[in-house]
């Protein structure tokens, strides 16, 4: 889709969502129609909030802030896909998301195109390099991911000890002792 629609596509837009709706109420099944029209008056909510996004802000200050408010809106980013928009690409994109999620450190190991697989590797933060936050850690990134990078479809995590911290010292008893 072009960036910018013309009124006379927007006119003919609207015109094949009437003629739908019509034959949809002339198959006299009203819970076909009750659903459709629903369907039809969500996704006016959801471009509506959309563009009312937009809109709010657009009238922030310029200094370039305006671009990065826009694209890192998870609404407006979610509008900007749905129509191949979005000018930020697909790593640009995953770096948003992951920097988006507070309190982890969160390093891309590799993108599978083919399964949509993203591996990452996060930072325990614990100094143990147990992975008992990793499902967490998991549906973070997955929620994240979601708005700004739906061509990931799985994520892998692995929980790793940040670069400098001490490996895991086990301590216990002496052989023979305390027998």
């Amino acid at each position: 889709m072009s960036a910018t629609a013309t009124p006379a596509h927007a006119e003919r837009a609207g015109r094949r969502i009437e003629e739908m709706l019509d034959r949809l109420a002339a198959t006299a099944d009203p819970a076909a129609v009750a659903a459709a029209e629903e369907l039809v008056r969500s996704l006016m909510e959801f471009y509506g909030a959309g563009l009312a996004r937009i809109l709010e802000l657009l009238s922030a200050p310029e200094d370039g802030r305006r671009a990065k408010a826009l694209f890192g809106d998870e609404l407006v980013a979610s509008l900007l896909l749905l129509h191949d928009l979005h000018p930020e690409d697909l790593n640009a994109r995953i770096d948003r998301a992951l920097h988006s999620i507070d309190g982890v450190g969160l390093d891309v190991l590799g993108f599978d195109e083919a399964t949509g697989t993203l591996r990452l590797r996060a930072s325990s933060g614990g100094g143990c390099g147990c992975a008992a936050g990793a499902p967490d850690v998991r549906r973070a990134a997955e929620d994240a991911l979601l708005c700004f990078a739906p061509e990931v479809t799985a994520v892998e995590v692995r929980t790793e000890p940040s670069p400098g911290e001490p490996a895991l010292l086990q301590i216990g008893a002496r052989p023979g002792a305390g027998a």
